[in-house]
């Protein structure tokens, strides 16, 4: 796994709805984890909760990074990495290189899925 690349515009445009800021409960992230193909997959980046349900080959069960499916996400795509340990919310320790990629990752995620709401602090 790598950080996105630089253009953050997706190939094609996405037609995206105005972000929500509903507030989603650790629980709700957790069962949207695309276990069945009914089941949404959320997947939250500093605390912001994106719906990645269109991607399901990456993020579903057998996906690549189905890892992340049903969790903030923020560190392991921080540090470039699938290893389940990585797959948590902690990323304020991080160095500001791994910082920087996470914002990357932000981006990338804010033009290609809809943000459904945020985790409550």
């Amino acid at each position: 796994m790598s950080a996105p690349p630089k253009s953050f515009a997706p190939k094609d445009p996405v037609d995206l709805a105005p972000p929500k800021d509903d507030p989603i409960s650790p629980t709700v992230l957790a069962s949207a984890n695309g276990a069945t193909p009914e089941t949404p997959i959320f997947v939250a980046i500093k605390g912001t909760v994106f719906d990645v349900s269109g991607n399901r080959s990456s993020y579903g069960p057998g996906g690549a990074y189905h890892v992340f499916a049903g969790k903030d996400a923020s560190r392991g795509l921080a540090k470039s990495s699938v290893k389940p340990e990585d797959a948590v919310s902690e990323w304020e320790d991080l160095d500001d290189k791994e910082k920087g990629v996470l914002e990357e990752w932000y981006n990338f995620f804010s033009k290609r899925y809809n943000i459904v709401g945020r985790i409550p602090k």
